[in-house]
């Protein structure tokens, strides 16, 4: 038998009579039953959706075990199962998809209960910009870095939503009250949830950006379309694809999706109820900006 050398940084490992040959470093060698699972284990990742895909640098204890026992366990499995269930720790992480085979965190272990998360992953925050006027050199009344664990982060993003939204009230002629916000929450919340669900977090240190002017918001999200959503179709009812599938569970389970596809389409319907002008979308390859005009 021919012994065949292959260094795996200029080509793939060859297998050769049944048998997988590699360069290990410096010396010839046949490949053990762990290399050829750890390499095995390396090409299925690079066919996984991003938020699938290991974080090399990272280890089991970057992520929050506390939280995901306290928290995310609870929603994501039934309490009947979850009692039944005698597995450990790192077989439920590997179960939900938080860590690897090989135990290393995954970017959603990281997004979802990660402790440092901008150490591994810089992008994964959202910037918020309140300013006086109309443009961005106008003077900043309010500016806030919103950071943290999933369910943290969308948590503070409502909260700065709610805190920064004006209320009208206005009394008819038969003197009833009516109130209205300048923009409807609700509606601010499903943008801004599928901005940090659909943006692209794979080769840019970009984050979302949300700037409140005096007569709009403005929400930037980095990635363009994805899958069959194209520059044409954006927006259209029905029309979607998940770039980050498995955070888009996450976002469920943790009760911010309740129904997959509408968020346009919900916001929409909100903003023509509150008398809003329509949202405008400028879709771009490399980012999204959706333009929401005040009341």
């Amino acid at each position: 038998m021919v012994a065949i050398a292959v260094n795996p940084s200029i080509a793939p490992p060859i297998r050769f009579n049944g048998v997988t040959w590699i360069r290990v470093g410096p010396r010839r060698a046949i490949a053990t039953s762990e290399e050829e699972k750890i390499l095995s284990e390396r090409r299925r990742s690079r066919d996984l959706p991003f938020d699938l895909q290991p974080v090399p640098s990272a280890t089991i204890g970057e992520l929050d075990i506390d939280l995901f026992e306290r928290e995310y366990l609870a929603l994501a499995i039934a309490p009947e199962v979850l009692k039944q269930n005698t597995r450990s720790t790192k077989d439920k992480l590997k179960a939900l998809r938080f860590l690897t085979p090989d135990e290393q965190p995954t970017i959603l272990g990281m997004l979802v209960i990660g402790k440092e998360i901008q150490d591994y992953i810089p992008g994964a925050y959202v910037q918020f910009l309140r300013l006086e006027g109309m443009k961005l050199t106008d003077p900043i009344r309010d500016q806030k870095t919103i950071a943290g664990s999933l369910r943290e982060l969308l948590m503070r993003i409502d909260d700065v939503l709610e805190a920064n939204n004006s209320i009208y009230t206005s009394v008819t002629s038969e003197r009833v009250e009516i109130r209205r916000p300048e923009y409807p929450l609700a509606a601010l919340q499903q943008l801004v949830r599928n901005a940090v669900l659909h943006r692209t977090y794979e080769a840019t240190n970009s984050l979302v950006r949300i700037y409140w002017f005096s007569d709009r918001i403005e929400i930037h999200s980095p990635g363009g379309p994805f899958g069959q959503v194209t520059k044409e179709n954006f927006g259209q009812p029905g029309v979607t694809d998940y770039r980050n599938p498995h955070l888009a569970e996450a976002m469920r389970v943790l009760g911010y999706v309740q129904r997959f596809k509408y968020g346009i389409q919900i916001a929409k319907k909100l903003l023509e109820e509150n008398g809003n002008p329509p949202l405008a979308f400028d879709v771009e390859r490399n980012f999204i900006l959706v333009t929401v005009r005040k009341q």
